[in-house]
């Protein structure tokens, strides 16, 4: 439901940047979408605080048996092995993301034969967004019932596809199909998260789903720097490595990644209890 609810924003603002490209130019445009940007930051914020409460203070006989870890390599150490599987796979995948990914506006509103307008990606973006909200409730529903990993799976075969797909796409009209399968790389987001806090130890599910990004992000930011000179060298070469290694976290998904098993951390989550 939160990455459902964050993405009607996400669909309408990239449409409203545009407008602001049209109608002020490339500089002023910008200039204008990031004062807004900047302003709704503000009422965030504001929102945030009065509609958010806090959490009551805990009775002493309420207060949990174990205490959190928040030693970063303490709780690496507690990582189930799928859960490590989960993340090498992941990284592989978001390489495949973000290698290209500052670079697609670039190729859309640069490079092709035809290129495109501003207003006309701020569309794109809004189709992508909105096949990633139709997706999120029935594939959600059937992860629940089903195993989480064939859903993981095809998720990470869309991340793949997209920069393959993209590299053939020279107009608006073909565009539209590759942003259709852009947002269809969102088919099983909602239950990966699901699926790293199963594998999550349950004494420490909070700090260890952080732990997660942080390790992830880390990693993934070189990917982006890396994408600049990928770019310099060609479009293709910079499309084509990133799907790459996109094929690579899906196939070492495919074959080593597991769904939940309680059975991994039982034994120490006893024995952090019993410290």
């Amino acid at each position: 439901m939160h990455s459902l609810v964050r993405r009607i924003p996400m669909a309408v603002g990239p449409v409203l940047g545009g407008l602001c490209i049209g109608i002020w130019g490339e500089r002023d445009g910008v200039r204008a979408a990031f004062v807004f940007a900047l302003l709704l930051s503000f009422v965030a914020i504001v929102l945030q605080q009065k509609l958010i409460e806090n959490d009551p203070p805990q009775k002493p006989e309420d207060e949990c048996l174990y205490v959190p870890e928040k030693n970063p390599l303490k709780l690496f150490g507690l990582m189930a092995p799928n859960l490590r599987r989960l993340l090498v796979s992941d990284i592989l995948v978001r390489y495949c993301e973000q290698i290209p990914y500052a670079f697609v506006v670039v190729w859309c509103m640069k490079t092709i034969s035809s290129p495109i307008s501003a207003l006309q990606f701020g569309v794109l973006t809004s189709i992508e967004m909105a096949t990633a909200v139709l997706v999120y409730i029935p594939v959600a529903y059937l992860a629940d019932k089903t195993t989480k990993k064939p859903f993981v799976v095809v998720t990470f075969v869309f991340f793949t596809l997209f920069p393959l797909t993209i590299l053939f796409c020279h107009s608006f009209k073909w565009l539209v199909l590759a942003f259709i399968l852009r947002g269809f790389k969102e088919f099983g987001e909602p239950t990966r998260k699901a699926l790293i806090m199963d594998l999550a130890p349950e004494n420490c599910k909070a700090g260890m789903f952080g732990l997660y990004y942080l390790v992830r992000d880390v990693f993934v930011s070189v990917a982006a720097f890396g994408g600049a000179f990928l770019w310099q060298i060609s479009p293709a070469t910079n499309f084509l490595v990133a799907s790459s290694f996109g094929v690579m976290g899906t196939l070492w998904f495919a074959f080593f990644g597991r769904d939940f098993q309680k059975v991994e951390f039982q034994d120490k989550s006893l024995n952090m209890g019993s410290e």
